[in-house]
This record gives structure tokens, C-alpha cells and sequence, in this order.
């Protein structure tokens, strides 16, 4: 590897790891804030259980990720196939239930916000319920299709190998036939269009009637001015810009696996994929925070409870 191609690499391999980092502390402040606000009673809403499971699962993911491609840009030397497959598999399932978690997420929105009048209405008293088996259903089906990973994952034992498709320094894929190929590829391509789908349906349902809502309150109210953002509103305005920040980042990662199978053995690519792809899992947490309202009355609460120990020791 010559001189340039080492700054290439260390300045993707930065470049990643601050993601990493930036994805696992929001996460982890996510999941404590979900966690913190159930153990002192405080009255969930109906979308802080998938908010807080989409953290969990995003901060596992992003452990798993920075263990593998660590290997990718400076060798462990030491796995073995047992090793590649579990990890390799472990990534994409936990990928496939941040897919499944933000469709589900994007589903509950749309039929707690629908109105009565809707035929979603049914669903709302049993939505939970439902929720949970549609998320379970789908993650099984989701990851069943990537379970060949199973096998074709191996470790790698010969680096010169044209055979072999390279994940990392100790990982690679076994060449698979040009049917099960397509196959697979189908296969992906029906899962991702139609959770996709079923995530922009749901989005542009959400959008449509917080925009009615928004011009109903403007007549009713009569004036210029803005009507001050409800709880429920800037919540439905968070889930808003997930679902747009994920069907963004689900774009440019299909276009640059895409663009990987033209250009087969293009590292570069294969370090910006890296990045898009945990793009999602990194940075929306960061969304949802920066939302959060609740989030700052708890700090103003802490804050004042430490004043308060600290003048009654003093």
C-alpha cells in the first residue's frame, strides 16, 4: 500500500470512527433518557417503547460495526470462519430490525394520529399488539433472507483469491451461482420496496394530515400567527424527519452497493458505503434528542434538585 493510499485510509478509518462514537454516545443517552423517564413514573407515550428499542438496537449495531471494520482497515489476524459468520450475521440482523423499528415506528404514528372517520381507527386499541407481531414477523422474514450469510461467509486464507469477494482483511464471501444470485437479489430488492414503501405511504399520510390540522387551527384561531406546536405535533414533526432522514440515507446506500457491483474490488467505495450506511443509526438519535422536550424540563429538574442538596449540606 503506498504512501497515498495510507492517508486515504486513515482519514476514512477517522472519519468512521467518529460516527461510530458520535452514534453510540447519542444512542446511549437515548436509551437512558427513555430509561430514566420510566423509573421515575412518568406516563409514557405511545412511541417511546420503538423510539428507545430503535436506540438499543442501533447501539448494538454500532458496536458490532466498529468491531468488524476495524479488521477491515487493520487486520486482527485472528478469526476464523465461526467468527465471520456470527459477526457478519449479527450486523445484518440488527440492521434488518432498525429497518423493521423505524417501519413499525412509522405505522404507529400514522394510526395514532388517523381520525376516527379512518378505517385505521380499528387498529388503535390493539395497535400495540399488532405492532409487536408485525415487527416480529417481519424481522424473522427480514433476516431469513439474509441467513446465507451462514455459509458464504468465510475466513479469508488466501488474499490473492479472484474468487472471493473481500468484506474485511480476515472476511470474505464465497462466490455465489448467477441464479441463487438473482434470486437473492429479487428477494432484497422486495423486502427493501416494500418496507420502504410502507414507511413513505405512512410518512405522506402523516404529513397530509398534520398539514390540515395545521390550516384548521389558523382558521380557527384567525390570525397570521403560527398556532404554538403541541407535544403530539412535535412529536409527529420528529417521526417526520426519521422517516425523510431514512429513506435519504436507505437511497444513497442502494446506490452505492449498486455502484459496488460495477466497480467490484473499488475500496473507496466500499469505505463510503460503510459510512452511509451507519449514517442512519448515528445520527438519529440526535433528531429525536433535539426534539425532545422532556428532555430539557429533566436537566432543569436534576439541575435544581443538585442546588438544592448542595444548600441543604452546606
Amino acid at each position: 500500500m503506498n504512501k497515498d493510499n495510507t492517508l486515504y485510509y486513515s482519514a476514512y478509518r477517522i472519519a468512521f470512527f467518529s460516527e461510530i462514537g458520535i452514534g453510540i454516545s447519542a444512542n446511549s443517552c437515548l436509551l437512558l433518557f427513555h430509561t430514566f423517564m420510566f423509573i421515575r413514573g412518568h406516563r409514557p407515550r405511545l412511541t417511546d417503547l420503538p423510539i428507545g428499542l430503535m436506540a438499543l438496537i442501533h447501539l448494538v449495531m454500532l458496536l458490532l460495526a466498529a468491531y468488524i471494520t476495524e479488521d477491515f482497515f487493520m487486520s486482527s489476524g485472528g478469526w476464523d470462519d465461526i467468527t465471520c459468520k456470527l459477526f457478519i450475521f449479527l450486523h445484518r440482523f440488527f440492521r434488518s430490525l432498525s429497518v423493521c423499528a423505524t417501519c413499525m415506528l412509522s405505522v404507529f404514528q400514522a394510526i395514532i394520529l388517523c381520525p376516527q372517520s379512518s378505517h385505521l381507527a380499528k387498529f388503535k386499541l390493539n395497535s400495540p399488539h399488532q405492532l409487536s407481531c408485525f415487527f416480529i414477523f417481519m424481522s424473522i422474514f427480514y433476516t431469513s433472507i439474509s441467513s446465507h450469510i451462514l455459509i458464504a461467509a468465510i475466513a479469508t486464507r488466501n488474499l490473492t483469491s479472484v474468487n472471493l469477494i473481500h468484506i474485511t482483511k480476515s472476511c470474505s464471501f464465497l462466490p455465489m451461482s448467477s441464479s441463487m444470485q438473482r434470486t437473492f437479489s429479487t428477494l432484497l430488492a422486495f423486502r427493501n420496496v416494500f418496507l420502504i414503501g410502507l414507511m413513505g405511504l405512512s410518512t405522506c399520510y402523516m404529513a397530509t394530515l398534520l398539514c390540515r390540522h395545521k390550516t384548521r387551527s389558523q382558521r380557527l384561531q384567525n390570525s397570521k400567527l403560527p398556532p404554538k406546536a403541541t407535544p403530539e405535533q412535535r412529536a409527529i414533526w420528529t417521526i417526520l424527519m426519521l422517516m425523510s432522514f431514512f429513506l435519504i440515507m436507505s437511497t444513497f446506500d442502494s446506490i452505492m452497493t449498486y455502484s459496488r457491483t460495477i466497480f467490484q474490488g473499488n475500496q473507496s467505495l466500499y469505505c463510503v458505503q460503510i459510512l452511509v450506511a451507519h449514517g442512519y443509526a448515528a445520527f438519529s438519535p440526535l433528531l429525536v434528542l433535539n426534539n425532545e422536550k422532556r428532555l430539557t424540563s429533566l436537566m432543569i429538574s436534576m439541575y435544581d434538585r443538585i442546588v438544592t442538596l448542595e444548600s441543604l449540606c452546606s
